[in-house]
């Protein structure tokens, strides 16, 4: 069984990087405008000069820095995984939480309200609907974000680090990630019950194994 990495993301789609703040913000256009076209019309109709013409630039910029709008969304993705894993830092710092059960809370709160409130997010969660391998080409997205949680998780708690927990926190992303999408699809908003069972079920498995590992 191999560790699960709590390393960044593998390289970034972007050709080359903006030197410039004016390029900078030329980009950052280029993200927001193919998160609204995802949710929108969905990455089948998504193209390259769809989102040049939403961003307001020309299709020879994109191409500066994005090969394709596999890479563009990559990179939508990308930042949606900066943004949640600092959201939950955030939240880390400034609420104070009886244990780790309450953080894993956090953590679904903050899954949930990004879902409702930020573009993109939820045409893409981590971008399993395109590709599996979005974030990493070694590894699947949700093993990618279950290591950046993993570490936050070992900061803030000091558990036990071992073979035993990357598992546990592995199979409680894919599972949170199951019901917490059964949750959307019955509800936009995320039906309220669905999301509680999600919080109760990675709960109880987590007290099950984080208990077992510490025997």
């Amino acid at each position: 069984m191999s560790t699960i990495s709590c390393e960044e993301p593998g390289e970034a789609p972007l050709r080359r990087q903006p030197t410039q703040r004016r390029s900078a913000r030329r980009v950052e256009r280029m993200l927001d405008a193919c998160a609204d076209l995802l949710d929108e019309i969905g990455y089948d109709a998504l193209s390259t000069t769809r989102i040049a013409e939403r961003a307001g630039v020309a299709i020879g910029s994109v191409y500066q820095f994005f090969p394709d709008k596999r890479a563009l969304t990559q990179a939508v993705t990308r930042r949606h995984v900066e943004g949640f894993v600092s959201r939950i830092g955030r939240r880390f710092l400034l609420e104070d939480y009886a244990g780790w059960w309450d953080a894993v809370d956090a953590i679904i709160d903050e899954y949930v309200e990004m879902h409702r409130t930020v573009p993109g997010f939820r045409s893409l969660h981590f971008g399993d609907v395109v590709d599996l391998n979005l974030l990493d080409p070694g590894s699947e997205n949700n093993t990618v974000i279950a290591g950046r949680l993993r570490g936050l998780l070992l900061q803030e708690y000091g558990l036990a680090d071992s073979e035993e927990f990357d598992l546990a926190i592995l199979v409680a992303v894919e599972a949170g990630d199951a019901v917490l999408k059964l949750a959307f699809r019955r509800d936009p908003n995320g039906a309220p019950e669905i999301v509680a069972e999600a919080k109760r079920l990675i709960r109880g498995y987590l007290n099950r194994q984080f208990a077992r590992v510490s025997a």
